[in-house]
């Protein structure tokens, strides 16, 4: 069978997408053939397993117009004197107008060469993210007059300004979101409100299936054993890990713990400088990012997960951090705050302990007391276990957005059929 569905992405594959990957696993498994568009190349030395899993060709749009410049003008010209093209270029024109920079100047060559180079079997088309690839994908659906769709996260949809946002939810025929707070602001901003539905992303549990995690009598009192800490996640403002090492530094003297940091991001040498200036820095291992096995291990050989989340200065936030829903299903108790969504998952003090963000004494004395209460520690895992393996499996989630692409696609005619002459 060809592809019926071309999928727009920002970036594949990523590391730090795993739920993506996840998805797109999902939908071949429900029998739908995808073809992949990326508008940036990896940059991550490495993949997940589920990656290698996918089937679907991946093809790379211009990250830079200027890098393939042939490819931009042969799109162009075959696409110049078509009607719906130069409709295209009049609503482009008008978004210009409010976003006068090079990068909305990318975003139509590629969606250029995206809707020049579609195969004629293309017959839906979908974006990750509703701020830059729902921009490409916009412009090549009024281009061709193929129908779309889009899955909107975090940080586009708390980043983006509304005009766009609602421009996109007006021309997509469906948009999916992974939170309650991420759906109901959307709503308020689209032409209909039902066009926005909530789908969790849920976790594939056969590859965090259950760990028989040993109770725990270990309250950070013997130097030789102390509390095991983790925190996964990009070096970020959002992801909070200034505030973490800020809490960290305040931890009493006789408090006996260690810190695993898994992931990348521009910030990591920063925060290397801040762990050396506050004296903490011989108590915490950076490793970079790593694969879903390796994090998987490190879930299992930790006492307790920290995630400090906060609202970035330019608005960006976590929606709800996947990280999280691994750590608790394999019975790791969860700190973190109540930016956002992570309440839908973290009930405080009963699924996990949650606090104010940017607060670093409020972190700390959280976690004073759960490195000092090893029980406590068991009772939270235990229980955020449960609430992910009853409300968070990725397997009903997967299975009603396959269900809506095959609703969408039926009777749904093809780019060939859509396609002007010319």
């Amino acid at each position: 069978m060809s592809a019926r569905i071309a999928v727009v992405l920002k970036g594949y594959p990523r590391l730090s997408e795993t739920f993506i990957a996840q998805e797109l696993r999902g939908l071949e498994r429900a029998g739908h053939e995808l073809a992949l568009y990326s508008m940036r190349r990896p940059t991550d030395r490495t993949t997940h397993p589920v990656n290698a899993e996918i089937t679907a060709p991946v093809t790379y749009l211009p990250e830079y117009l200027y890098q393939e410049p042939r490819r931009v003008l042969r799109a162009l010209a075959r696409l110049w004197r078509r009607p719906a093209f130069r409709a295209t270029l009049k609503v482009w024109l008008g978004d210009l107008k409010r976003d006068p920079t090079p990068n909305r100047v990318r975003r139509l060559g590629q969606a250029a060469v995206l809707a020049a180079e579609l195969p004629a079997h293309i017959e839906w088309l979908y974006a990750h993210f509703i701020h830059t690839p729902s921009a490409v994908t916009r412009y090549a659906s009024l281009i061709t007059g193929l129908p779309w769709s889009c899955s909107a996260h975090a940080k586009d949809i708390w980043t983006s300004p509304e005009w766009e946002l609602a421009a996109n939810l007006a021309s997509a025929r469906w948009t999916v979101t992974c939170t309650a707070i991420g759906r109901a602001h959307l709503a308020r901003l689209a032409d209909r409100a039902d066009k926005v539905r909530l789908l969790y992303h849920g976790l594939d549990l056969a590859r965090f299936p259950p760990f028989d995690r040993p109770a725990s009598r270990n309250a950070g009192t013997d130097p030789a054993s102390p509390v095991r800490l983790l925190v996964v996640g990009r070096a970020v403002e959002k992801k909070g890990l200034d505030v973490l090492l800020l809490a960290l530094a305040r931890l009493r003297a006789g408090s006996h713990w260690r810190l695993d940091h898994i992931g990348g991001g521009e910030a990591l040498t920063a925060l290397r400088a801040q762990a050396v200036a506050l004296g903490i820095a011989d108590r915490i291992e950076w490793r970079g990012a790593q694969e879903q096995r390796t994090v998987l291990a490190a879930y299992r050989a930790s006492d307790l997960f920290v995630l400090p989340c906060r609202i970035a200065d330019d608005g960006d936030r976590d929606g709800l951090p996947n990280v999280l829903v691994e750590a608790l299903s394999q019975k790791l108790a969860c700190l973190s705050t109540t930016v956002s969504a992570v309440p839908e998952l973290i009930a405080d003090g009963e699924t996990g302990v949650l606090v104010a963000p940017d607060d670093p004494a409020a972190l700390a004395a959280a976690l004073e007391r759960l490195i000092g209460d090893p029980a406590l520690r068991t009772g939270l895992g235990e229980a955020g276990e449960a609430r992910v393996r009853s409300a968070f499996d990725a397997t009903g989630g997967i299975a009603s957005l396959a269900l809506e692409f095959a609703r969408a696609l039926d009777g749904v005619p093809s780019a060939a059929a859509l396609a002007p002459a010319g």
